[in-house]
């Protein structure tokens, strides 16, 4: 008897040895899946992340480079005037030094505005924005190069006067349009740029008066905005016929520091923004467009399209200024881009991919903060605490009160049962009307736009649901 007690003890010891040893070996193994499955998250994210640079990639020593198009580049050339006659006063080794001084600091001005220097030749200086990273902003950038290199110059030109040296002058011409852009050279190849765009605004150069900035129509016509333009006449271009001239006189007095005639002030930096969301806009529909799970069928493209268009209506209805309308499109912009990382919590991801997006896009630390804050809005218990998160909310819900909220309803039934488990079709209806009855919208534009058609939605749904089934 005691030896059957005691082989039923050993049996049991080693039953529980092997259970034990299993279940380690489980938690080992779901650990070890764990942190493979949010190493892929992570590495994701920084793939999605990486996708957003506006840098060109580095290419191997050695690599064949191909020519490449770019539809929309502005051309800078810069010419010293008088540089013969000078020559004759200047001995060889003062002229080069010179020469190094005003390529230097044009160099240092060219790199701040994110602007690409091309060559120099002789005394004359080409710079090209647009190249390689593309914008929409490079023109207006361009101009206010040309006027910060024209200011150095008279700066430079005051204080020769003073010491009666002789002084130098430029002149700048600057054109928009396509070109092609390649590498020249074997050794030490270097960026170079072709075609007309190149040929006509060295023709503004030559065109142009010692001291001014001579841009074409096609570049008045991006920088009108921004600057005070003064036309001064055509000039015939072969097989372009006449092309129609400006002087850059400054920046527009709303736009410029009081006291300047050439130094942005904010409301200059916002509007530059505004045309540089474009850049941010396209990249980031591209990368939902190309990304985006199939199966999110609803919080897709369109969704984040329409939010984008709601948000403007409803702040320019509610008389937000220009920076927080800017915040609010580029916060309705990211908000869902989360997705491409997870679905759950994509809000976390989103915030996490706009800090890092946004600061290559020029945002402030400032704004990427407040763009954080409206998408947490975007939480589905979230509650706004200020106009602008009122703004989002109503923005991102504004599908409740359209004409085509029965499709939109689909689509965002079949994406909820796909990531968070089946549901009958009478649920979702008693989901959706337990929703639209609590649900009030917090701005009076998105109210007077859609509360009407709203209330429409509930009395339908209240018809698709026996009343027996419908809840209190």
């Amino acid at each position: 008897m005691v030896l059957i007690v005691l082989f039923s003890v050993i049996a049991l010891l080693v039953i529980l040895y092997y259970l034990r040893q299993y279940f380690f070996r489980k938690v080992e193994e779901l650990a070890a899946e764990r942190v493979s499955q949010a190493l892929q998250v992570k590495e994701k994210a920084m793939r999605i992340r990486s996708g957003y640079d506006q840098e060109g990639m580095n290419v191997s020593e050695g690599a064949k480079i191909k020519p490449v198009k770019y539809n929309s580049v502005t051309v800078l050339f810069a010419d010293i005037q008088g540089f013969t006659k000078i020559v004759e006063h200047l001995n060889p080794e003062v002229l080069i030094d010179e020469l190094d001084h005003f390529f230097f600091k044009f160099d240092s001005v060219v790199e701040k505005h994110g602007i690409e220097k091309i060559k120099t030749i002789g005394d004359a200086y080409m710079a090209a924005g647009g190249i390689p990273g593309k914008s929409s902003t490079h023109p207006v950038e361009m101009v206010l190069v040309a006027l910060e290199i024209q200011n150095y110059m008279q700066q430079l030109r005051a204080r020769k006067i003073r010491e009666h040296q002789d002084f130098w002058e430029l002149r700048i011409g600057i054109h928009t349009g396509p070109v092609i852009s390649g590498k020249v050279g074997r050794n030490k190849a270097s960026n170079d740029i072709w075609g007309d765009t190149v040929n006509i605004a060295s023709r503004m150069e030559s065109s142009g008066v010692a001291g001014e900035i001579n841009i074409t129509g096609t570049t008045y016509q991006l920088v009108r905005d921004f600057f005070i333009c003064e036309y001064r006449g055509k000039m015939p271009v072969k097989y372009k016929g006449e092309i129609d001239m400006y002087f850059i006189k400054g920046i527009n007095p709303e736009l410029c520091e009081e006291g300047t005639k050439d130094v942005p002030n904010e409301l200059f930096n916002i509007r530059l923004q505004h045309i540089r969301f474009i850049d941010l806009e396209m990249a980031v529909l591209e990368r939902l467009e190309k990304e985006l799970p199939q199966n999110v069928s609803y919080h897709n493209v369109k969704h984040t399209i329409d939010v984008v268009t709601q948000v403007e209506i409803i702040g320019r209805g509610e008389g937000v200024s220009e920076e927080e309308l800017l915040l609010l499109k580029t916060a309705a912009l990211m908000h869902d881009t989360g997705f491409l990382i997870t679905y759950n919590d994509h809000e976390t991801n989103s915030i996490e991919l706009s800090a890092d997006v946004l600061k290559r896009f020029k945002y402030t630390p400032s704004q990427i903060d407040q763009i954080a804050r409206l998408i947490e809005v975007t939480r589905p218990k979230a509650r706004p605490v200020n106009k602008l998160q009122a703004i989002l909310k109503d923005a991102d819900l504004d599908y409740l009160g359209r004409s085509d909220f029965l499709i939109l309803s689909d689509n965002l039934y079949k994406e909820l049962t796909e990531y968070n488990g089946k549901m009958s079709s009478p649920e979702w209806n008693q989901k959706q009307l337990d929703f639209l009855s609590r649900h009030r919208y917090y701005t009076e534009t998105a109210r007077k736009m859609r509360q009407v058609n709203k209330d429409k939605q509930v009395e339908m749904l209240k018809e698709l649901i026996p009343v027996k089934d419908q809840r209190s």
